[in-house]
């Protein structure tokens, strides 16, 4: 659990490569580094490393594109379904802390995109128009962009990374993915399982480190493309260096996610939903609800019953059947709690503050309990930031067009959700909310992998979204190309602009 100090990994240059080791020995491509620490390593040797990833996007391209795209099938569709919920749940829970329940949901949403990536060829199809003009042909084609670079969260160490490379890789570029330093471990996993499956070195790179590393894969010439998962500051620095340096950008970040409740719904279904997404994986998740917006005069109803729900959840060690886990870290857990203190000055009404709460695990855990709080005013940096963490507020507001208007004057457009039982009251919603992904009775709208995802305003830097087609279209370069295949009498000389005929 994420109760002790990270394990040290360690990166050993080998020859034309790297691999990491921790007791046993896990094979895969790296980058290579100065031996040291995780987190702590020495400086990469950025041009050796990419020049070897380079090489390897040379010889991937879109004439082994089959071969990737096969290696993808192989390596994540063929692997056993048991070395999936038990081994990788069991790393990620034992070093991030989220609870099991949690983890097989992360890997089941992870497989989603690995089943479209092994359709790739249906979604890489070009357009043809034959004879526009006398003898000639036009037509296109979509191409690997080449390396693609991938900086993934602590808070899904395994899907957020998934968002990404399996489109990447099947499309016939290469792939360097730098995962938090908070939690690596699974990153390494799915690198042994491509270098199982043989696919060759280089392909598929694992980078260890911090912000010197990241700066590393944004700054250097031979990177394409960037795919970040963050908070909002980070993103923002994530897109204006990668762009300034001639890279496509990707970067999905921060979110203040309400939950509209309108009259009509029905309150025991609302407050499970409330639940659900205000305190699953201790409210470290990008969608999480972190606002329930209650449309009087169901207000005190929806507070009684969501505060008669915290008390049943189970707080503790994530492989001991708990409802909730640990946060990830000291520092986020501090910062965290502190909202609520925050929340007490600014006239708020705290109902449920399990900041001392008992748990099941050990005592010098990372723990918070779940928190709610009442009449939050909109003024308030309870309101206003992203929390990340165990506390939901609630807003009280007097009709549905003043819940609407609320959720536009944020700056933050993710995701959001409406509980109702009037369709045209949720019809309006869809369409009137500035928003990415809408819920409508359905607290945590993450599209599946065939629809994109991303948000809306500063929760998306960039105007390319995760998987999907527009993954697809991130992953690949457009080609058109004309052509005219000449008869043995044609000849003659013109300097004009080509006309068609």
């Amino acid at each position: 659990m994420r109760q002790s100090p990270h394990r040290t990994l360690v990166c050993v240059v080998a020859e034309g490569g790297c691999t990491i080791r921790d007791d046993a020995e896990v094979g895969t491509t790296m980058l290579p580094q100065v031996e040291g620490p995780l987190g702590t390593a020495g400086r990469p040797r950025w041009p050796v490393g990419v020049l070897e990833v380079r090489r390897a996007t040379v010889l991937c391209g879109p004439r082994v594109r089959p071969f990737l795209s096969m290696s993808v099938r192989v390596t994540f569709g063929g692997s056993s379904q048991i070395r999936w919920e038990g081994e990788l749940a069991e790393i990620i829970t034992s070093e991030h802390g989220k609870v099991v329940s949690d983890v097989l949901g992360e890997i089941s949403r992870s497989q989603e995109v690995v089943k479209f990536a092994t359709s790739l060829a249906l979604h890489l199809k070009g357009e043809y128009s034959e004879q526009v003009s006398t003898g000639v042909d036009v037509y296109s084609t979509r191409q690997p962009v080449g390396v693609v670079g991938i900086i993934s969260p602590f808070n899904f160490p395994a899907m957020v990374p998934m968002w990404f490379f399996p489109i990447a890789v099947a499309a016939g570029n290469a792939v360097i993915l730098k995962p938090s330093e908070k939690d690596p471990s699974a990153a390494i996993w799915l690198a042994k399982l491509w270098k199982e499956a043989g696919l060759p070195d280089g392909i598929f790179t694992v980078l260890n480190g911090d912000k010197e590393a990241v700066d590393g894969l944004l700054t250097h010439p031979d990177g394409r493309a960037i795919s970040f998962v963050g908070s909002t500051p980070i993103a923002k620095y994530v897109y204006e260096t990668a762009t300034a340096h001639g890279k496509r950008v990707q970067a999905l970040d921060g979110a203040k996610n309400h939950m509209l409740v309108l009259p009509d719904a029905d309150l025991n279904v609302t407050a499970d939903a409330a639940i659900n997404a205000g305190f699953g994986s201790a409210g470290e998740r990008c969608m999480a609800i972190s606002v329930v917006v209650a449309v009087e005069p169901v207000a005190d109803k929806l507070v009684e019953k969501i505060s008669a729900r915290i008390k049943t959840l189970k707080v503790g060690d994530g492989r001991r059947s708990c409802d909730m886990g640990p946060l990830v870290t000291a520092q986020p857990r501090d910062k965290v709690a502190s909202y609520i203190d925050i929340a007490t000055a600014d006239g708020a009404s705290v109902v449920m503050d399990d900041r001392g709460i008992d748990v099941d695990g050990d005592p010098n855990g990372f723990w918070l309990g779940p928190t709610l709080i009442d009449k939050v005013p909109t003024s308030s940096k309870v309101y206003t930031e992203e929390i990340f963490g165990p506390v939901l507020s609630v807003v009280r507001v007097k009709s549905h067009r003043d819940g609407v208007e609320l959720i536009n004057s944020g700056a933050f457009g993710n995701g959001t959700a409406i509980f109702a039982n009037d369709g045209g009251a949720a019809r309006r919603f869809q369409n009137e909310v500035q928003v990415g992904m809408i819920g409508v009775n359905v607290p945590i709208p993450v599209p599946v992998a065939t629809f994109s995802f991303g948000g809306l305003k500063e929760s998306l830097f960039g105007d390319t979204k995760a998987h999907g087609a527009e993954g697809v279209k991130f992953c690949t370069q457009l080609k058109a190309i004309t052509s005219r295949w000449l008869e043995p009498s044609h000849g003659g000389i013109n300097v004009g602009f080509p006309e068609n005929d």
